[in-house]
């Protein structure tokens, strides 16, 4: 068995604000580096037939300007392609979204020293004020842990061959629950209060790896 919390070190994490054609949006960014050249990796995050082997399958018209859907999860539009440097696309869920459910997802590359890349991930949010005092940055953060991993897995050749029942196993529920951890510490230093962090960072815990022996314990999903 692998001990995949250790690709969790490799993330650098940050929680900020930028403003979104939404609204004041709160930011997750997740930086890393990966062992391949820029190419393969701008290949890796854009080419349909390789995301849905290490994210989720996609479909669309993916060029500027089109749109995409990931299976079971967000879609939207590819609003930047700047090969192989810069994507950005909006993330929608469901067919009717508010004017402030439109989010943007950025993912930057850039070369890093020894054919190493760089990776920068954005997810741009306007979060309900509630929903961000229960969950914080994890409720998203957490989610983008778990497909960096995938990614670093699919770059070296390998994958999680069924990602949510592998998110039960004691390994999975391992990895989740460090990652929701991390996140609470990237909260407490953008400037949320300890006892703020703590409950956010249980409760994203909860929802992502409810407790097996409490059946009606997390929110699902």
């Amino acid at each position: 068995m692998s001990d995949f919390t250790s690709e969790l070190d490799a993330v650098d994490r940050a929680v900020g604000n930028r403003r979104i054609p939404a609204g004041e949006g709160h930011t997750v960014v997740l930086r890393r580096r990966y062992n391949a050249p820029v190419e393969d990796v701008w290949d890796a995050v854009t080419d349909p037939e390789r995301i849905t082997r290490w994210f989720l399958p996609v479909t669309g018209d993916l060029r500027l300007g089109g749109s995409y859907q990931l299976k079971g999860n967000a879609g939207g539009e590819i609003v930047a392609c700047q090969p192989p440097r810069l994507l950005r696309v909006t993330w929608v869920y469901g067919e009717d979204p508010g004017e402030t459910d439109v989010s943007e997802v950025e993912v930057r590359l850039s070369p890093a020293a020894d054919g190493q890349t760089l990776l920068e991930l954005e997810h741009a949010a306007v979060v309900d004020p509630k929903f961000w005092a229960e969950f914080g940055p994890g409720a998203t953060g957490v989610g983008w842990d778990l497909g960096l991993l995938g990614l670093a897995l699919h770059l070296r050749g390998g994958s999680i061959d069924d990602p949510e029942a592998w998110g039960q196993t004691p390994e999975g529920r391992a990895f989740i629950t460090r990652s929701s951890s991390a996140w609470g510490a990237a909260h407490q230093a953008a400037g949320a209060g300890g006892d703020e962090a703590a409950a956010a960072v249980a409760n994203t815990t909860r929802f992502y790896a409810p407790d097996p022996d409490s059946p009606g314990d997390g929110a699902g999903g």
